[in-house]
């Protein structure tokens, strides 16, 4: 009888015992994190390329899509636009990179492009090419002296990237002379070379001598300024600050007449009537 209660009591520890591990291993497990699962390394020993989702490409692969398919005109200008813009010689791959227009894989853009008066083609690269062949303001000097007709500035434009403002400092050193067409509204360069003979129509001619000026300065001021010139004077503004100030004109001194006295020399003696006040003194 004593052994049995033994054996009961026995199996409640263990019972007890069994709980209270398993309680401790539970709390055990919450707390502890899972093992991350362990990835063998490539057989050439190498690091794998991290993997590239699609939707972070997308919008740059859709534009260049969208150029690729795009008319011949349109990717012409485009690749033309670059050459201007770099002044470089490029292959077609290297304007492919740039701009994305595939060349070699567009025959008609290719064959467009190297016969295009504005790209120069040498068999391996294309450049721009402009109309006139000059790459800084001294040339550009020496090229509006060789036309002493003039020389249109949109033909000038694409020369090099800073041909206009060259174009300006030569107009300020008045080198040249920028006017414009009446007929076409475009500026046309002339050289202002003293040595350059320049031929005039004879209708310019008589147009000019045709003219009859005002006699007034405030007309000839009021017809500059009507035609876009400053006048360098400003007579309406002198006459109001001569009035202003009262300032009279000079009066013209007259000059003394030299009367003939017994001490002047006489080399007119053959005219005897002009000493006649002589004989009474």
């Amino acid at each position: 009888m004593d052994l049995k209660k033994e054996l009961d009591k026995f199996k409640k520890q263990q019972e007890k015992c069994q709980s209270t591990l398993t309680s401790i291993a539970a709390k055990a497990s919450a707390s502890r994190t899972p093992a991350k699962p362990y990835v063998a390394p490539p057989a050439n020993g190498k690091a794998p390329f991290p993997a590239v989702k699609f939707s972070n490409d997308t919008e740059r692969l859709q534009h260049i899509n969208s150029i690729r398919k795009a008319p011949v005109g349109a990717q012409m200008k485009r690749v033309i636009d670059l050459l201007f813009e770099t002044r470089q010689a490029l292959t077609p791959e290297q304007i492919n990179e740039a701009c994305y227009v595939d060349m070699n894989a567009n025959k008609a853009v290719f064959d467009s492009l190297a016969n295009n008066p504005k790209v120069h083609y040498d068999g391996r690269r294309l450049s721009y090419k402009a109309k006139h062949d000059v790459k800084d303001k001294n040339q550009l000097l020496y090229l509006i002296r060789k036309f002493p007709e003039g020389i249109a500035v949109i033909d000038l434009k694409d020369a090099y990237p800073n041909v206009m403002e060259d174009l300006q400092t030569l107009k300020g050193a008045r080198q040249v002379w920028l006017l414009s067409n009446f007929d076409s509204q475009e500026d046309i360069a002339y050289p202002n070379d003293p040595k350059t003979p320049i031929k005039l129509d004879d209708d310019l001619k008589m147009l000019y001598r045709s003219i009859e000026l005002p006699r007034d300065m405030l007309d000839i001021e009021k017809d500059l300024q009507k035609n876009g010139m400053k006048p360098a004077t400003n007579t309406a503004k002198r006459r109001a600050a001569a009035q202003v100030n009262g300032m009279p004109s000079k009066p013209k001194t007259k000059k003394k007449k030299q009367e003939i006295s017994k001490r002047t020399k006489l080399t007119n003696a053959h005219l005897p009537e002009l000493f006649n006040n002589l004989a009474g003194s």
